[in-house]
């Protein structure tokens, strides 16, 4: 019987950390419709990676259709998507301590709600009992991105700005280096 016992604890703890790990790992064991992409940028001696899914626009309306306004969003497709940062940062101003976080956001027409979160998942698993940060950021109007795309712009050794792009909206989001 104990021999048993011990045997469905360890079957449930790998199930358990399997399922944790495959929520923190992007697959590539399949072509996905919005394909799996990642940036770093070293910010001073901070390098920040960030991992997303890229979905596309294919003629549908997407702030305000797709993607309904004043509602949390994971911020790309398929898994959360996630940032890494080796170092304590500011985010619009706000401390976050070094970590894994996902990124999930509140788009509005006026502002968006940028919100970091301890929790990475598959999908729509937002958990607001684990959010580390919220702040408020100015959506601007921009170009036409056909796949969404994170990237940095007005990199100094200081700080960036991570940008989500989308259709013709641009996001900037202020990151500092702690110190």
């Amino acid at each position: 019987m104990k021999a048993f016992l011990i045997t469905l604890l360890l079957t449930g703890a790998t199930l358990f950390i399997t399922q944790n790990s495959a929520a923190q790992e992007r697959t590539t064991d399949r072509v996905w419709a919005s394909p799996n992409a990642s940036v770093a940028q070293t910010i001073g001696l901070t390098e920040i990676y960030v991992t997303y899914g890229r979905p596309s626009v294919r003629d549908r309306e997407i702030f305000g259709g797709l993607v309904p306004f004043n509602q949390v969003w994971r911020t790309g497709a398929n898994e959360s998507t996630v940032i890494v940062l080796p170092n304590d940062v500011l985010i619009q101003g706000e401390h976050v301590p070094e970590g894994t976080y996902s990124i999930h956001t509140i788009p509005g027409t006026n502002e968006w709600t940028i919100i970091i979160n301890n929790k990475l998942s598959w999908g729509n698993q937002y958990d607001e009992a684990e959010d580390l940060l919220r702040v408020t950021v100015t959506p601007q109007e921009s170009y036409h991105m056909e796949q969404m795309m994170i990237y940095f712009e007005d990199v100094t050794e200081e700080s960036g700005h991570l940008i989500i792009h989308w259709d013709n909206v641009k996001v900037p989001v202020r990151i500092e280096i702690a110190s």
